[in-house]
């Protein structure tokens, strides 16, 4: 089905954040939106703010009519939906056209110029940051993004005019194999997602299929210190990027008070004076593959410079609740052992000397059951730490498979709790730290407006 012939999309999963982002899209153009989804969430109530009709029970009755003619409706659904999910079977049955949100994104990419950022961790910070250059530039773009940047408070950018638009490539369920990327970032292929691909090796094998989409014109940027092998067509420019060496690198880092600046190396053309407007060490290398990806597209140094300057963040990553002498919290999306790794360094590049809590939840059981002593290793690197049941998504239990494996393997010295959800608030209000984190993907971020509440008289 060609997006033109489309007059209405039905989504099922409308309310996660991926999907949201094309409903966003979609609303834009005038097309009837509806869908279902598990649980309201704030995304599910703003989408019936802006139009979309959302429901949260799997029931055929409730299918808007403009949903039902499989000549006029696409079907979007998330690899997360049970098989046996009614309206899913209803619409396989009724002969519609369904599509992987995915296989939209890839649509679009091969009639737009798709700048595309791929990788186990730091997708989202790193799409959002380019996604923000380009549309505070005269370049602009459209964007789809895998969480809500707090510059604009969506997770969708429309342009009406830019051939560009930025995504994040997600590589589970190999979702990534349906793009046709101008322009690729890979910022890390530490292995994860073990229960789609069991082996490491399968794991950057889909990687390197990914390198093979890329147009025959276009740009790969690979960080340094990646495992696997690249393997893009005949015609496409491949770069290098870290903090410290690469094609695109950082110099003259000053990290200090609160900000940090550098100066950008770059084949492309050097830029000096960066400021940092979320000032996290890890934000650097995000920092420089967003700017690999804004140069290639033609942004200006001065339009680049102001917009690193101006850029906000992403809700839950390194997302700061309280910032103060007295007291800080923030909460972070960090969920896979390397990603909690550079997130606790960066928070202990901030504040040095400063004791720092961590309150974390895993997610899902065959994340826990792969990596638990990965996970163990990075929490380790503070001194205390507390950790909650783990968060089960789509999972069902597997026996044995428990936050504890994470809590028997810390370092021994380590200041350490098991901990339910129900007692999360308990624990903030005993106090004895400077700096907190809650770490994970999970719910435990329905708890941060609470924790949030009873800090904030101690800052």
């Amino acid at each position: 089905m060609d997006l033109n012939d489309i007059k209405a999309v039905y989504f099922i999963g409308i309310g996660g954040i991926g999907m949201s982002a094309i409903a966003r899209y979609f609303l834009h153009k005038g097309i009837v939106v509806a869908g279902y989804d598990k649980t309201p969430s704030d995304l599910t109530k703003k989408l019936c703010v802006e139009g979309a009709k959302v429901h949260y029970e799997d029931n055929i009755e409730l299918i808007p009519k403009d949903c039902k003619d499989k000549n006029s409706c696409l079907i979007v659904y998330t690899p997360a939906v049970p098989k046996d999910h009614k309206e899913l079977i209803f619409f396989q049955a009724g002969g519609f056209e369904i599509q992987k949100r995915a296989q939209v994104l890839g649509t679009l990419t091969r009639s737009l110029k798709g700048l595309c950022v791929a990788g186990t961790h730091g997708k989202t910070t790193t799409s959002s940051m380019a996604a923000h250059i380009l549309h505070q530039s005269h370049v602009d773009c459209n964007a789809f993004l895998g969480g809500i940047t707090k510059n604009y408070g969506t997770n969708y950018i429309l342009s009406h005019s830019s051939p560009y638009v930025v995504i994040e490539a997600d590589e589970f369920d190999r979702s990534f194999h349906w793009l046709s990327p101008y322009a690729s970032v890979i910022t890390a292929t530490d292995a994860d997602h073990l229960d789609i691909y069991n082996t490491e090796e399968a794991y950057l094998e889909s990687f390197q299929k990914y390198t093979t989409l890329i147009q025959p014109n276009g740009f790969l940027i690979l960080h340094e210190n990646l495992k696997m092998k690249a393997s893009p067509q005949k015609g496409v420019t491949t770069y290098t990027y870290s903090r410290e060496k690469g094609d695109f690198h950082a110099e003259k880092v000053k990290i200090g008070n609160g900000e940090i600046s550098f100066d950008l190396v770059s084949p492309l053309g050097d830029i000096q004076g960066i400021q940092l407007g979320v000032p996290v060490a890890i934000n650097i290398e995000n920092g420089i593959a967003a700017m690999a990806l804004a140069q290639i597209s033609g942004v200006t140094s001065e339009e680049i410079k102001a917009a690193m300057a101006s850029f906000q963040g992403v809700d839950r990553r390194f997302d700061f609740r309280i910032r103060s002498d007295k007291m800080v919290y923030l909460s972070d999306y960090a969920h896979h052992p390397a990603e909690i790794r550079q997130s606790i360094i960066s928070i202990k590049q901030l504040y040095e000397g400063k004791h720092i809590k961590a309150i974390f939840q895993p997610h899902l059981y065959t994340r826990t059951r792969d990596f638990y002593k990965d996970f163990a290793d990075s929490l380790s690197l503070l001194d205390d730490i507390v950790i909650v049941d783990i968060y089960p998504a789509r999972e069902k239990p597997i026996p044995g498979i428990t936050s504890a494996l994470i809590y028997d393997n810390l370092r021994p010295g380590v200041q350490k709790q098991l901990c339910t959800k129900d007692e999360i608030c308990d624990i903030v209000r005993q106090g004895g730290f400077d700096v907190l984190v809650t770490l994970g993907a999970g719910d435990i971020e329905d708890y941060a407006d609470k924790i949030t509440e009873i800090l904030r008289p101690k800052a």
